[in-house]
């Protein structure tokens, strides 16, 4: 028998509460969602967390996968004794491990729904490849960020982190329901058709490379002291040129972008970020072919 598994991973943040609420209706109507033979975990990542309808108790969850933290016994936040917990159940050396796993969220930002992979690993791509060629969603790839690291997607062998919005914080919204039962479900499918050996990979794939981030302004006692621009707000995926308005200050005052043309804003005025100092992140747009090692290295994780 196979020992290949996928985890299905909602509610790594408490507040994001639509694709959780999928899950519950999983529970009570199987239907939902069609395995296709695939052997397939779930999981809320942090119950506590949700229970109180916060992003989090004591630390961002989502952050809390780095080893600094995993191997430091000292260490007793509730979010890294639940990291821990989950490596124990799911991970690869778990009680009922897993080799891919899929982080649902949802994000307040006009992002419609993407793809987040982290660095550049061919299981992460070849993955994130066949989801891209059936859903024709953005490919964000995060990389290079040393402020940013201990995702939970990072610790098995293959995970993408996906995406849907815009939800506001704690609100249930039947659109960000489906659109969480139809990316999992395709999610589902093309790890079966490559079981199934019928596979169709893409020629190419498109990929928003991450370049970094930036802060609000802020005064003096390190407040804020601008909004995101009308003209920017909702925008998100859609490429700057030089010069164009990023905040507006009270007194009218517009700041504006001094990058490259053509760089594409992300998450702008993510709820989430402002407590991680991001008013938004900046990609650049690129054009990848697709290596057939990907497609190997795929095949052999799922038919395992």
């Amino acid at each position: 028998m196979s020992t290949f598994q996928v985890l299905l991973v909602t509610g790594t943040h408490g507040n994001e509460i639509n694709a959780p609420w999928f899950m519950d209706q999983v529970d009570q109507y199987p239907q939902l969602l069609n395995t296709k033979g695939v052997r397939v975990a779930r999981v809320i990542g942090n119950p506590s967390a949700r229970k109180l309808g916060k992003r989090y108790l004591k630390r961002d969850l989502n952050r809390s996968f780095c080893s600094s933290l995993l191997e430091n016994s000292e260490v007793l936040d509730s979010e890294v004794l639940r990291a821990r917990e989950l490596l124990s159940l799911f991970g690869v050396e778990g009680s009922n491990p897993c080799q891919i796993v899929l982080d649902f969220h949802s994000t307040t930002s006009s992002m419609g729904s993407c793809l987040v992979v982290y660095g550049r690993r061919a299981l992460d791509l070849a993955f994130a490849s066949l989801l891209q060629a059936r859903l024709g969603i953005p490919i964000y790839l995060h990389e290079g960020d040393e402020s940013q690291t201990g995702f939970l997607v990072e610790s098995w062998p293959c995970g993408l982190v996906v995406e849907i919005g815009p939800a506001p914080q704690g609100l249930l919204l039947s659109q960000i329901v489906q659109q969480s039962r139809l990316i999992m479900q395709a999610c589902i499918d093309e790890i079966a058709k490559v079981k199934s050996g019928v596979a169709v990979y893409p020629e190419q794939l498109v990929v928003h490379r991450h370049l970094g981030s930036i802060d609000f302004p802020r005064d003096s006692s390190d407040q804020v002291a601008c909004c995101v621009h009308p003209q920017l707000q909702g925008k998100d995926w859609q490429p700057l040129q030089t010069g164009a308005p990023l905040f507006l200050e009270p007194d009218g005052k517009i700041v504006r972008f001094d990058g490259n043309n053509n760089t594409v804003p992300l998450f702008i005025n993510e709820a989430a970020y402002l407590e991680k100092n991001i008013a938004m992140s900046f990609a650049n747009r690129e054009l990848w072919p697709f290596i057939r090692e990907w497609e190997l290295a795929m095949a052999k994780l799922v038919c395992s």
